[in-house]
């Protein structure tokens, strides 16, 4: 009877040493990853201060692996960001969003839908707003009755508290489809896309790292095609807010960038005095050091 006891003891334990790690291997997570990310066209949407944020994806194949891919498209056509480190553990899948410190933290919500997180890993403090997709191609333009117009130039106004800083709106259209960007005195919102249904226009984009959202309300008169005049509203990602304000203007452009930067009134060169990291020095552009050299300043 010992003989025994000792035989299954030394059988159980070798089937314990002999069994399957819990853990999931690079090609398992593989398959799981490649399980969830249908090959082919995607449609997402962030959820963030009450809005929808709209986005396009696309999966591909490479090499036996996933890849997402994410589209914007704007003026000049559309950018393709690729995104390749994509793992799996249990029922999630994690897609690193390219150069940035951010994921799209995915499971199925169904055949073809997924449900999840985008994670902003370089935020200060926990960035996690809920994000859902669909495979399916995009809905493109569509013919509308009384559709308004917006395609030109216009002069623009964001209000940020009690600041106003100005800017450009240079908006393409094809039926109910808006493409676009606003030009300001540091850069440009890159690529816009979205749609123009009746007097109400959203505009958005999505690189992995920024979330925006532009909605607007024209102003123009209820039997006018041709809109002149907007206002609404600038969502960034989680918690920024701007408001903004809008007319056509074909002539509208930003101030003139020799007048953003310039010397004090009775200021004839650049002085100031800034600890140096040697201890208990400064530097200054009036050092004798610097005297008949030329002192590249870089802000």
């Amino acid at each position: 009877m010992k003989s025994l006891c000792l035989a299954l003891l030394a059988a159980t334990l070798l089937a314990g040493c002999n069994s399957a790690p819990t853990t999931t291997s690079g090609e398992t997570a593989t398959t799981s990853a490649a399980a969830l990310l249908t090959p082919g066209p995607w449609r997402g949407e962030l959820a963030a201060q009450g809005q929808k944020i709209p986005f396009l994806f696309e999966v591909k194949t490479e090499a036996g692996k996933p890849v997402v891919y994410l589209i914007n498209k704007g003026l000049n056509g559309e950018e393709r960001l690729r995104c390749d480190e994509i793992s799996a553990a249990g029922d999630s899948t994690t897609i690193k969003m390219h150069v940035f410190d951010a994921a799209l933290v995915v499971r199925a919500d169904g055949k073809d839908k997924l449900k999840g997180t985008w994670v902003k890993y370089d935020a200060k403090t926990p960035y996690r707003v809920p994000m859902t997709a669909e495979a399916g191609e995009p809905i493109g333009p569509m013919p509308i009755k009384d559709t308004r117009y917006l395609a030109g130039t216009w002069k623009v106004t964001f209000k940020d508290g009690e600041n106003t800083y100005p800017a450009v709106g240079v908006f393409k259209q094809n039926e109910n489809q808006v493409t676009g960007t606003f030009l300001t005195s540091t850069g440009d919102y890159r690529y816009l896309n979205g749609e123009l249904m009746g007097r109400q226009l959203r505009l958005s984009t999505f690189d992995g790292s920024h979330a925006f959202l532009f909605t607007a309300q024209d102003n123009a008169g209820k039997g006018e095609l041709q809109l002149k005049s907007l206002a609404g509203d600038f969502y960034s990602g989680k918690g920024g807010h701007e408001t903004w304000t809008a007319v056509l203007d074909p002539k509208a452009k930003l101030p003139d960038a020799d007048t953003l930067t310039y010397l004090r009134k009775g200021e004839s060169r650049l002085n100031f005095k800034f600890p140096s990291v040697v201890p208990g020095s400064s530097i200054s552009p009036t050092d004798p050091k610097y005297k008949g050299k030329v002192v590249v300043l870089q802000i």
